[in-house]
C-alpha cells in the first residue's frame, strides 16, 4: 500500500486549526526550521518544535545572528493537546527549553522521545519526569500507543557521533501513524550505510533539511545537512515517493531560497515540495 500527499493550503491561523482534537486522518503541518506537527489515529506529536527567541538571545551581538526570519506559526500555548514530542537531538533549535518547557507546564502527561544520550540534558530541557521520557537509540522501536509506533535511524550531523555507552546522540525517526510512514531525517548528511538503513523500513514520505553545509560554518561550530539536490538522491535511492523539503527560512546565514526550492521540486521525479507554515499535508493511503 502506497500513501499520496496532498497539500491543502488555509488561511486561518495554525492555532485555530490546532484547537481541533485530531482525526483519523494523517495530517502535518510545518512549525518551521525541523519541526513538524503530526495529526492522526487521534493522536497528536510534534517533532522538533523551535517556537521561541532562545537562540535570537544566546546569539545576541554575534557575527552569527539568530533572529527569525518569520515570527513563529504558533506559540507553545498553541500546540493543542500534544500527546507525544520527538526530539531527533540536542541542539537548541530541536529541544528548546523555550518551548519545551511551557508545554509541560500546560500539559503534565505529555511524554518525550528523546536519544538516550541525551536523557540527562532532556530532563533539564523539557522539566519532565522521568516517567515522560523515553530514550531510544539507532535501532530501537516502541510503540507510543495504538496505532503509532516509532524506530529511531542513525543521523549524522556531520559525523556519527556517540556517547560513552556507544549511544547515538542525532538521530532520525519513522513514524508509522495509521500505517502511513513518516521519516523525519533530523540534521544528518549522507553517510555510508544509510541508504541501505532508509531502504528497508520503507516510508511514505521524508521530511528532509535541505539547507547544505560549509566550511565557513563548520568552523564557527554550525553543522551542517544535506543539500536539496542531495535529500532528492536519497528519496530516489531509497524509493520514498514523496518529499517534504524543511530546514530553511529560519536563519539568515544558514537557509535556502525558497524559490530555488521550488524549481528544482518542479523537476523532481518524485512528489517534492517544500514545507510552508500555512499548508496541510495529508497522506492518503491507497
Amino acid at each position: 500500500m502506497s500513501a499520496r500527499l496532498v497539500e491543502t493550503p488555509f488561511t486561518e491561523k495554525l492555532a485555530t486549526r490546532l484547537r481541533s482534537a485530531p482525526n483519523a486522518e494523517c495530517q502535518l503541518y510545518w512549525l518551521g526550521q525541523a519541526g513538524f506537527v503530526i495529526d492522526g489515529v487521534g493522536r497528536r506529536i510534534a517533532i522538533d518544535p523551535y517556537l521561541s527567541n532562545t537562540l535570537a538571545a544566546k546569539y545576541a551581538g554575534s557575527a552569527y545572528s539568530h533572529a527569525r526570519m518569520t515570527p513563529p506559526p504558533v506559540d507553545s500555548r498553541e500546540l493543542g493537546a500534544v500527546d507525544f514530542v520527538l526530539c531527533t537531538h540536542h541542539h537548541t533549535d530541536h529541544m528548546d527549553p523555550g518551548t519545551l518547557l511551557p508545554l509541560v507546564r500546560r500539559l503534565p502527561n505529555v511524554r518525550f522521545v528523546v536519544p538516550a544520550a541525551s536523557l540527562a540534558l532532556a530532563r533539564e530541557r523539557t522539566g519532565a519526569a522521568d516517567s515522560q521520557l523515553i530514550g531510544l537509540d539507532a535501532g530501537d522501536s516502541l510503540e507510543l500507543c495504538q496505532g503509532v509506533s516509532v524506530r529511531a535511524t542513525r543521523a549524522a550531523h556531520e559525523t556519527i557521533e556517540r556517547d560513552e555507552r556507544g549511544r547515538c546522540r542525532y538521530l532520525g525517526y519513522v513514524i508509522d501513524c495509521g500505517g502511513a510512514k513518516i521519516f523525519h531525517a533530523g540534521d544528518c548528511v549522507p553517510f555510508e550505510g544509510f541508504i541501505d538503513e532508509i531502504l528497508a523500513l520503507r516510508p511514505d514520505v521524508a521530511l528532509m533539511p535541505v539547507n547544505g553545509r560549509s566550511e565557513d560554518l563548520r568552523q564557527a561550530g554550525f553543522a551542517g545537512n544535506f543539500t536539496l539536490d542531495e535529500s532528492l538522491t536519497l528519496c530516489g535511492a531509497c524509493g520514498i515517493p514523496n518529499l517534504i523539503c524543511h530546514h530553511y527560512g529560519m536563519f539568515a546565514f544558514n537557509t535556502v531560497d525558497p524559490a530555488v526550492i521550488d524549481a528544482a521540486a518542479s523537476k523532481a521525479p518524485l512528489a517534492a515540495v517544500r514545507a510552508r507554515s500555512q499548508v496541510a499535508y495529508s497522506l492518503l493511503l491507497g
